[in-house]
């Protein structure tokens, strides 16, 4: 189980000095593209790729001093990777942005041109690759997931690059969003780390979103009614994910506002779930969008300064009761020694 020097130098490199990571994710394309479409007004494949890299950019130079790393695409992010601050480790994406719906089952794509090597070679302390995944989908559908997952992890080993793998849960006939989905996606989540962390795909830190949707989850804003688990059942499924997860494991904030990614951080806090940090992306800066689209680069310098470091601030507050990443590591040895 013990990593190579190379992965151990990756992993340092995104990690504060307690081995927690603490990472800003801006590795968003059509998802960014979409959000200034709605800020705009304009088609979202009218949006100048000059304005997402000049955007990245901005978000990087002031919110990685907060930030133990950043996650970026090497489509737009390249000058966003050189912005950031120097202390800031960098992940950098492996996969083509969203997927063929023409196609069933959300199948992946890696960027062309690209490699782990040559994604190393650009400067990534790691890679990471997002994987739409559902263990009900048909064994056809995840057979090719599967293959492409042990792909890559064999390429960062040959690399010796750290390998991310991004897990977005998802049912080919739900709606994410929806109560039929949230009464499942404990289960999606559970047995979604279970199977990858089988050793096979080479995995060194999965990337996840917590197990609950949170807008169903019992509070003062959410009635008794409209509830699917009170917040006793919520930590229980956080507990459940973390205990199934033998590999550490960070929360992705899945698009949500920054209160309630704090919120289910404090649950998984309650719950004792062995997460080892975040890499928080919309939750912190998506309502920047906005700003730079009406009012420019200023405003945006601004809001990000304000705003943007108060959000990253609330999620890294909530890291207090994270686990190193190499804890999971060090009990899994001891355990199969």
């Amino acid at each position: 189980m013990k990593l190579s020097p190379g992965k151990q130098k990756g992993l340092a490199a995104l990690t504060t000095d307690r081995g927690i990571i603490a990472a800003l994710a801006i590795d968003q394309r059509s998802a960014l593209r979409k959000l200034f479409a709605k800020a705009s007004g304009q088609p979202a494949e009218e949006v100048p790729a000059d304005l997402l890299a000049n955007f990245k950019s901005h978000v990087s130079r002031i919110l990685t001093p907060h930030a133990s790393a950043i996650l970026l695409d090497p489509e737009f992010g390249l000058p966003a990777a050189a912005a950031r601050a120097p202390e800031a480790g960098l992940l950098l994406a492996y996969e083509q942005t969203g997927y063929d719906k023409a196609i069933p089952g959300r199948l992946p794509g890696l960027l062309d041109g690209f490699s782990a090597a040559k994604l190393r070679a650009l400067g990534a302390d790691a890679i990471k690759v997002l994987l739409y995944y559902s263990p009900f989908s048909a064994p056809a559908i995840n057979s090719q997931k599967y293959s492409c997952v042990e792909r890559v992890g064999e390429e960062c080993s040959v690399a010796d690059v750290p390998f991310f793998l991004e897990l977005v849960s998802y049912h080919d006939d739900m709606d994410e969003k929806g109560s039929e989905f949230a009464r499942i996606k404990p289960d999606v989540v559970t047995r979604s780390v279970e199977e990858f962390c089988n050793p096979r795909y080479a995995v060194d830190v999965i990337k996840v979103g917590v197990p609950v949707n949170m807008s169903f989850v019992q509070s003062a804003r959410i009635a008794k009614d409209k509830a699917l688990y009170t917040r006793q059942e919520a930590a229980a499924h956080f507990r459940r994910a973390s205990d199934a997860c033998s590999l550490p494991f960070i929360y992705l904030s899945e698009g949500v506002s920054n209160e309630t990614f704090t919120d289910a951080l404090a649950i998984a806090a309650e719950a004792g779930s062995e997460f080892s940090g975040v890499l928080c992306g919309r939750a912190t800066w998506q309502d920047g969008v906005s700003v730079f689209v009406r009012q420019g680069e200023t405003a945006l310098d601004a809001w990000l300064n304000d705003q943007g470091v108060k959000n990253i601030q609330n999620v890294n507050a909530c890291l207090a009761a994270a686990r190193p990443w190499n804890s999971k590591r060090s009990s899994l040895s001891e355990r199969t020694a």
